[in-house]
């Protein structure tokens, strides 16, 4: 009987090893993973937080530097010139009915402006849901002859235009409000 026994004590001997290996091979296999992500984060946070550094001109890189350096003063100049925004446009839009596209209504995004702009027309009581969105208006283009998004009756509705000035990946940097009457004419 002792040899029976033996052969028991020894498999669960086995067994528990091989338990206790596979559960020290999972924390090791999770501390290396947290470190790694620790160290990631604080490389990520040092690039980040390390300021830019001149750079020294060559005749090689001369060229490149003069470039980069305007690149750098254009996109200041872009961020200080969304301080103003102005646009040719009327401020009383008619309609012939609820659905037709606008008779005058005009929007220009004049060529002296710094970005892209679109805007949103809503009802000035309700400013949730849009009656107009809008194209992206390139600067120097214009918007005419839209038609609402919303069918409404015959009158007059005082509107907000809301513009959204872009930088080029479409991200707002700035917003105009202006008031707009919509006339729906029958």
């Amino acid at each position: 009987m002792a040899n029976t026994s033996e052969p028991q004590v020894d498999s669960l001997k086995s067994n528990k090893t091989i338990i206790a290996g596979i559960v020290i091979i999972i924390v090791l296999l999770i501390a290396v993973v947290v470190l790694l992500l620790i160290r990631g984060n604080s490389k990520e946070k040092e690039v980040s937080e390390e300021p830019k550094r001149g750079v020294v001109v060559t005749n090689d890189n001369v060229e490149e530097v003069v470039q980069d350096m305007m690149d750098s003063q254009q996109k200041e100049i872009d961020h200080s010139d969304v301080a103003y925004y102005s646009a040719t446009m009327n401020y009383e839009w008619k309609f012939p009915t609820g659905e037709s596209p606008s008779s005058n209504a005009y929007v220009e995004n004049n060529a002296d402006n710094a970005t892209d702009v679109y805007f949103d027309l809503f009802l000035a009581d309700d400013e949730e849901e849009a009656i107009y969105e809008s194209p992206i208006i390139p600067v120097g283009s214009s918007v005419s002859g839209f038609s609402l998004a919303k069918n409404l009756d015959a009158g007059r509705y005082n509107c907000v235009c809301v513009y959204h000035l872009v930088d080029g990946e479409q991200k707002t940097l700035s917003t105009l409000r202006v008031k707009v009457t919509v006339i729906i004419e029958q």
